[in-house]
């Protein structure tokens, strides 16, 4: 079925215009047109009609003479009046004796009325009737918007053989498993009939943005051959209260007359969210719409074979009457793929994408850890393009690995130009990155460095890269990662004894690290495990706050300081000792801009050989002059 696309202006703002050209022409034609034509002549010109007989009636007036013209009888006069004693005598004279009935008919109040308003106002509305009526048959089931208070803005799909399947859904097993008795349902209710089970009434989607939620409930739908409705939660929301529970109804009324079909509800926790928080009172218009739902819910009879599927990103906001049995009986995670599933979605998207042959999916995918798979699939769309403006037809290795950099960092900025003491800065950052990263055991290999400038706003990076997933991070881990962290900082001040704001991310993620290990881990003495901040939202950025009294929070804050202070100093340890690399390396990354992960270990095994400034100072921490 179609989807509605609405008129570009609403139809009242149509209506008012008609009104307005209704009322310009009422003030400045209508009188005329319907009112007989009245012609001002001299009076000198009304004695000589009176004498030559042409005039039948005339109408005398304090202010003025109407008289009618014997040769035309559709033509009217009137002149000024003027004193003249023998004027009587003249009409006499001429046969005219009535002088005080009305020359000229006016039309009935009530005609004119009918015919200046009335008449104008029903033709502009069946006009706009016809309008309406033309967009429905247009766009299908419903109509414009100021007539559909009350439907439902549901997009239909009906079944088609070339939709969305399973195989088109990649990365997500587990949940693909899960909803897969929901198609089997949906192609053999008998099967379940007759053993007593019946299907869940519904499932819900939760998960990270970008992770497949709603291409899963496409791919359901796809697979099973029914009809597929979609609406967003924020489309029950209107500004006339009752209007979202009366979509609700008419929702689920459509459901019902194409059973078996897949209604599915995005961003559910719109309307879904828990009753009493946010609203006005007990009478709010998000409580009367989730209300709606619950009744609908468990109103409806499972067994015609009606599945709901809804998706959210914040399950922790959703109303429990909603998630109990008997409603949204299934909960299905959705959750960022691992190294296979990154794999298994890079090879999906790359079907439509024309690709050289032997490209290493598997590579690309290790270093796109942690991303979703809209992440994934823009990756392989920003290599094409990237082959495109590279004058070729297929897609290299080389462009899956910028576009992972472009979709990670941003694209390079060619436009920024650093001044030569920058760039040195900059240089010695990343490297004091690189080395307390390789320095250290238990920390992820490094595979690329580079101070070319990003969109992000980045000047440069490192990039660290585990083998294989990692799901668990031990104290020591963390903490080497904090020291990494700080390898930034502590070689520009090694080198240059001042520091600059290029270590403010660095800054935040080692304070966000730290007190997450006293807080939320429990890897500290002074609290163990107990837990002093809870985590909201955990799949839209993870927003945390303590759970503690002021005196306990200041003791936090206290040992999140030691913790990142300890590892600054280790930092700086490992670099005072292994300073004449970290200049070879600085240097040649100035040089050359971007090294790889096995330019700068090999390079890190070598012994250095001595800058020409390091001999010419007093002070061997010193840089280069440039």
């Amino acid at each position: 079925m179609k989807d509605y696309t609405p008129p570009k202006k609403p139809l009242i703002y149509y209506y008012l215009i008609g009104m307005l050209i209704l009322m310009i022409l009422n003030v400045l034609f209508f009188p005329q047109i319907l009112s007989a034509q009245v012609e001002e002549v001299s009076y000198g010109t009304f004695l000589t009609m009176v004498d030559e007989g042409n005039v039948t009636q005339v109408e005398i007036n304090q202010d003025e003479i109407v008289f009618a013209d014997d040769s035309d009888p559709t033509r009217y006069y009137k002149t000024g009046p003027m004193y003249d004693p023998g004027l009587t005598d003249r009409l006499y004279d001429a046969g005219i004796t009535d002088f005080g009935t009305p020359v000229v008919e006016e039309m009935p109040w009530l005609l004119s009325f009918l015919i200046s308003w009335v008449l104008p106002i029903g033709i502009i509305y069946l006009i706009g009737q016809l309008f309406i009526r033309s967009m429905v048959k247009k766009n299908g089931m419903g109509g414009g918007p100021a007539m559909t208070f009350g439907k439902s803005n549901a997009k239909v799909y009906v079944q088609s053989t070339g939709g969305v399947k399973f195989s088109d859904v990649a990365g997500e097993d587990e949940a693909k498993e899960l909803l897969g008795e929901i198609v089997d349902f949906l192609h053999d209710p008998e099967k379940y009939a007759r053993i007593g089970a019946t299907i869940p009434k519904g499932a819900l989607l939760v998960g990270p943005p970008g992770t497949g939620k709603t291409l899963l409930a496409k791919a359901v739908a796809g697979e099973a051959n029914v009809p597929f409705f979609s609406i967003s939660g924020s489309e029950f929301v209107e500004m006339f209260v009752g209007m979202g529970a009366a979509k609700v109804r008419d929702l689920f009324k459509q459901a019902n007359e194409k059973a078996p079909c897949i209604v599915f509800i995005d961003e559910i926790d719109t309307i879904g969210k828990k009753r009493g928080e946010g609203g006005l009172g007990g009478n709010d218009e998000r409580e009367q719409t989730l209300n709606q739902l619950l009744t609908e819910m468990d109103g409806f009879d499972g067994k015609k074979g009606v599945i709901i599927l809804a998706a959210t990103n914040r399950p922790d906001s959703l109303d429990p009457a909603l998630l109990r049995p008997g409603r949204f009986d299934r909960r299905i995670p959705v959750e960022l793929p691992d190294q296979k599933g990154r794999e298994d979605i890079l090879k999906v998207h790359a079907r439509k994408v024309a690709m050289e042959p032997n490209i290493d999916f598997g590579a690309i995918a290790r270093v796109a850890a942690g991303a979703s798979g809209a992440e994934l699939a823009n990756i392989i769309n920003e290599a094409a393009l990237r082959a495109v403006r590279s004058g070729r037809d297929k897609v290299s290795q080389s462009d899956l690995e910028e576009s992972v950099e472009v979709v990670i960092a941003g694209y390079q900025k060619k436009n920024a130009i650093l001044s030569d003491k920058e760039k040195m800065i900059v240089a010695y950052h990343e490297i004091g990155h690189a080395m307390v990263a390789a320095l250290q055991s238990h920390s992820a290999p490094v595979t690329k460095i580079t101070i070319i400038p990003r969109t992000s706003g980045a000047l440069g990076y490192t990039m660290q890269v585990d083998q294989g997933n990692h799901y668990l991070m031990s104290k020591e881990e963390i903490e080497n990662k904090i020291a990494t962290l700080t390898g930034g900082r502590v070689a520009e001040e090694l080198i240059f004894q001042s520091v600059t704001t290029g270590a403010s991310n660095d800054i935040e993620q080692a304070t966000r690290l730290a007190r997450a290990m006293i807080t939320r881990y429990g890897m500290s003495e002074e609290f163990g495990m107990v837990a002093l901040e809870t985590v909201q939202n955990q799949y839209l950025g993870g927003d945390t706050s303590l759970a503690c009294s002021a005196e306990t929070a200041a003791l936090v804050d206290h040992r999140v300081v030691k913790l990142v202070k300890t590892q600054y100093e280790k930092a700086k340890e490992l670099l005072s000792q292994n300073l004449p690399k970290l200049h070879s390396l600085a240097k040649y990354l100035y040089d050359n801009e971007t090294i790889t992960g096995q330019e700068f270990m090999r390079l890190l095994e070598q012994e250095p050989a001595k800058l020409p400034s390091a001999e010419s100072e007093d002070r061997p921490g010193q840089p280069r002059p440039l």
